[in-house]
């Protein structure tokens, strides 16, 4: 569903993203890890069209994407959070939304019909499958940031795609929100039959859903492999898990 290769992106004479090829097949759970300024957020930048790579290509589902602006790719089916929640803060959850669904579906341009009436269904609908149908008129800023989070979830599902990135969806995270964030997220990822490819520093998050792991050092991959391996090999140890082995 996902191929990366040979991407890089240099920022006049650092480079932040070296040489990475990286695969994810589809249906599959991939997480990509490493230490605060490894990489992480610019790879998702490259892949989601938000930066354009010095050097590489990007392949969804067989098409290259590369230099492709970041709403086309999603109207392609990709998908993306951020690590700062990206809501409508003064609409109302529901209106959030509903406003995705509006632009999603060919509908920002219509000035003809009242918005509040289009896809309220389907976004009451989609507001029950992530846990806010009992919140759907509150303001969207007021939600707590656990709230927030699965709002933001929503408003990338109601593009409909076959691929979501998700940059490190439980930063800021009670425990028990980070617990009910991940049960939800796999269980739409399965529900749905979505590729996900997501960033983490919680090693028990990674370690708990991901069946593919790339580990990222100063912009280059260090190790790829299942759980198992990946924990296992020496570069990430002695370079990132540490005390979390």
């Amino acid at each position: 569903m996902l191929e990366v290769r040979g991407l890089s992106k240099s920022f006049g004479g650092f480079r932040a993203v070296s040489d990475v090829d990286l695969a994810v097949a589809e249906g599959e759970i991939a997480a990509v890890i490493g230490p605060n300024g490894a990489g992480k957020s610019t790879l998702f930048n490259l892949i989601s069209g938000h930066l354009q790579p010095t050097a590489g290509r990007v392949f969804v589902d067989g098409r290259d994407i590369t230099g492709v602006a970041p709403y086309k790719i999603c109207g392609m089916g990709m998908g993306r959070s951020f690590q700062r929640t990206n809501i409508f803060p003064k609409l109302s959850v529901l209106e959030n939304v509903q406003a995705a669904f509006l632009v999603h579906r060919g509908q920002g341009l219509n000035f003809w019909s009242r918005s509040e009436k289009l896809y309220r269904d389907d976004s009451e609908a989609l507001l029950a499958s992530i846990g806010l149908a009992g919140r759907a008129d509150a303001t969207a800023g007021t939600l707590s940031y656990g709230n927030q989070k699965q709002l933001e979830l929503g408003i990338a599902l109601a593009s409909d795609p076959k691929i979501l990135l998700l940059d490190e969806p439980t930063a800021g995270m009670s425990a028990s929100e980070t617990h009910e964030t991940i049960a939800l997220i796999e269980r739409i990822a399965h529900e749905r039959g979505l590729t996900l490819l997501f960033t983490e520093h919680d090693m028990a998050v990674v370690f708990s859903i991901a069946r593919r792991i790339t580990v990222l050092h100063q912009g280059s991959v260090i190790a790829h492999g299942d759980p198992a391996t990946v924990r296992a090999d020496p570069d990430v140890r002695r370079v990132y898990l540490g005390d979390h082995q």
